[in-house]
């Protein structure tokens, strides 16, 4: 950590991810919430906040894993139910669908204009999204879905310029990214790792229990709880990169 970084953080701390009343976790396809950040989703639902779950994308081509036959159409309403159903395992049961294909075949103001409406209408005081900078990801839909939610943590308390995307204000004071390399905020998660498996296997047409895609993927949230539960000295955890308002505009060493 460079000095500039050490000196903004003691001046302006990160938010604490558990403080806020009102959460949205934005997930660009059906399960990819329940995959980076179930565990604390569920968390925060038994601890009686506010937890909404916006589905961007309508899942359609994700068909590697579906029952053969399945048409798009199909898939998209299995996925939305699996949505449904996962979310419920979570405590969660305000889900919402924007319903844009996935596949990238939508613009990115599109996409945009629908998730700022969401925001406006649920108020919520921290949004949830992955990671639009990990070097890693070549998913155009949640590079997109990112990039959304992040012109959207810093633009939603602006009267003006949500109205000009047809949505209302709202009071969004961080934004916390999921499937992130950079971490610098831990959820404490022992507890609901157990309810965050149930969560992803009701995403059978994605998952099917007995699958080699579950065992590599299985592995994978035990191993990342691990790792951030070690980071953190919280047993086990999930990851998340946190920016208050302070953090977002003129500090790239945060």
């Amino acid at each position: 950590m460079s000095l500039t970084s050490f000196v903004i953080r003691r001046a302006a701390p990160l938010p604490g991810i558990e403080q806020f009343s009102n959460y949205l976790f934005i997930g660009p396809h059906p399960d990819d919430i329940e995959l980076g950040a179930g565990a604390t989703a569920a968390k925060l639902a038994a601890e009686g906040k506010r937890v909404t779950f916006l589905i961007c994308l309508d899942g359609r081509f994700g068909l590697e894993n579906a029952p053969a036959g399945t048409t798009p159409d199909q898939l998209a309403e299995i996925r939305k139910k699996e949505s449904l159903a996962g979310a419920a395992k979570l405590g969660v049961s305000d889900v919402r669908f924007l319903g844009l294909s996935d596949g990238g075949l939508y613009t990115a103001e599109e996409l945009y204009r629908a998730m700022a409406r969401a925001v406006g209408e649920i108020q919520p005081d921290i949004i949830f999204a992955p990671d639009p900078c990990s070097s890693s990801e070549c998913h155009a839909d949640h590079l997109n879905v990112g990039e959304a939610a992040r012109r959207l943590a810093f633009f939603a308390p602006f009267d003006e310029i949500m109205n000009a995307s047809g949505a209302k204000s709202a009071p969004v004071e961080a934004i916390a990214y999921y499937m992130t390399a950079r971490p610098n905020r831990y959820v404490k998660t022992s507890a609901y790792l157990k309810v965050q498996t149930e969560a992803i296997l009701c995403h059978k047409s994605q998952f099917p229990e007995d699958s080699a895609a579950w065992a590599s993927l299985g592995s994978y949230i035990k191993l990342r709880s691990v790792d951030f539960g070690i980071r953190s000295l919280k047993g086990r955890a999930e990851g998340f990169r946190v920016l208050g308002k302070t953090h977002m505009h003129c500090l790239p060493e945060v």
